[in-house]
């Protein structure tokens, strides 16, 4: 093996003893389940920088039985969602907007797209995202093509590390609609956010 394979393989090993577990009860997810409005549908969340167009970060919002977020390796949070490792729960309209909001500002910008699906294949998405485990840094694109690969209807979603890339392989599915969301809020604004978050009923 060359020292730069052993140096790549060193680098994957050590981030992925980052991950960050969390497992809420039984009785916390049940409590804040939250069942959207149909269709059932698949939203991919990819931040962008507005300096450079670099993909910064993918999330996906899985609207199935219940609606979920999958946030992999992400800072995203509200303290009355119950989390298990990366998969928050009870993700209400008024959560997906918190999301956005926490992820669009100056620096940078959210595409968000959506694709509609049938109920098992939301549902199969659901519980590819809640067994996958916690995502170590810098592997959200990875976790989520991953998640997505080889489900029925997204077999053209290659495994990637790339959010830029994952975003523009979801934009070719059929169907999907695709939104760009932009903000003016300064970058500190996150801790206002957040504050604002855990002061306000779901």
């Amino acid at each position: 093996m060359s020292f730069k394979a052993f140096a790549v393989l060193a680098l994957f090993a050590l981030s992925a003893c980052g991950a960050e577990q969390k497992w809420a009860s039984d009785e916390a997810v049940a409590k804040a389940a939250y069942v959207a409005e149909p269709p059932r549908s698949i939203t991919l969340f990819t931040v962008v920088s507005t300096r450079n167009g670099s993909g910064a970060h993918s999330g996906l919002l899985v609207n199935a039985s219940q609606q979920v977020m999958f946030d992999p390796a992400g800072t995203w949070y509200h303290p009355y969602l119950p989390e298990r490792n990366d998969v928050h729960y009870g993700v209400t309209p008024r959560m997906i907007s918190f999301y956005i909001d926490y992820h669009a500002r100056q620096t940078y910008n959210v595409i968000e797209q959506t694709v509609v699906v049938s109920p098992e294949i939301a549902e199969l998405i659901k519980q590819r995202a809640e067994a996958y485990g916690a995502v170590p840094k810098a592997q959200c694109s990875n976790s989520v093509s991953s998640i997505l690969g080889g489900v029925p209807g997204f077999e053209s979603v290659r495994n990637t590390w790339f959010p830029n890339k994952l975003s523009d392989a979801f934009g070719k599915l059929p169907g999907v609609s695709t939104k760009l969301i932009t903000d003016d809020d300064a970058d500190n604004n996150h801790g206002v956010l957040m504050v604002q978050a855990e002061h306000a009923p779901i």
